[in-house]
């Protein structure tokens, strides 16, 4: 795991510098696009959040913007894929999410950066629903602002988003549709956003002592079984 920790005080400066590398590279003839999602969109959006460790993006720009990348990581001591696109190798993906992001800002007039909000990030935390890092509290988070915003989100918007996403909103785990229906019925998001943030604090924490114990056992397809076992054997003790 980094230890560079993104802020909303550093991100911005981060996004500045990779835009004017990129320039620095191709010129003012090859404009580039990126999207941030993840925990770099809930930064931008979001008030509840005071760091990331994650980057996940995804590119459209000549392959020299892996090159910018990776210098001004070089520059300002930053890890080896800071930005990156690993997201869209995961259940997560889908090719429409650019189609539903929300222009953020652009730099050196050559770099345009966009983010995903609102119930489209939320329907994204769903599908994936890692119970061990932000995904649940997060979309607590985003429900809990829009509310105290005058903009609560409904389940009707996120069963849409879902659908416009991946096609239905049954495509999405099951249990990250009995979490969202149940969160919402219930509206009590403070009290909740704290609690689901301790879990996941605690099942981050268990993975970990499992790793240890036995390395290599654990991966992304066995990790919320392995979970789920780990704590009905804690329980019973």
């Amino acid at each position: 795991m980094s230890e560079i920790r993104f802020t909303k005080e550093n991100l911005d400066q981060y996004l500045k510098e990779l835009a004017k590398e990129y320039r620095k590279r191709n010129g003012k003839s090859m404009p580039a696009e990126i999207v941030l999602i993840g925990g770099a969109a809930v930064l931008i959006n979001y008030g509840f959040r005071e760091m990331t460790y994650d980057m996940d993006v995804i590119i459209n720009a000549a392959a020299s913007m892996k090159d910018a990348i990776n210098s001004v990581g070089d520059q300002y001591g930053l890890p080896n894929g800071w930005m990156n696109t690993d997201f869209m190798k995961t259940s997560s993906y889908s090719p429409k999410i650019v189609r539903y992001s929300k222009y953020y800002k652009t730099f050196s007039n050559i770099v345009s950066f966009r983010t995903v909000t609102g119930e489209y990030l939320v329907a994204m935390k769903l599908k994936s629903g890692r119970k061990y890092k932000y995904d649940l509290s997060d979309i607590i988070g985003i429900l809990w602002e829009h509310e105290r915003n005058g903009r609560p989100l409904n389940i009707d918007q996120i069963q849409k988003a879902s659908a416009n996403l991946y096609d239905s909103y049954e495509n999405l785990p099951q249990d990250s549709r009995v979490f969202i229906e149940k969160t919402l019925k219930a509206g009590t998001f403070g009290s909740l956003y704290k609690q689901v943030r301790q879990m996941e604090a605690e099942n981050k924490a268990i993975l970990l002592e499992y790793q240890d114990e036995k390395p290599g056992v654990i991966n992304k397809d066995n990790v919320n079984d392995v979970l789920v076992s780990i704590r009905k054997k804690k329980a019973s003790l």
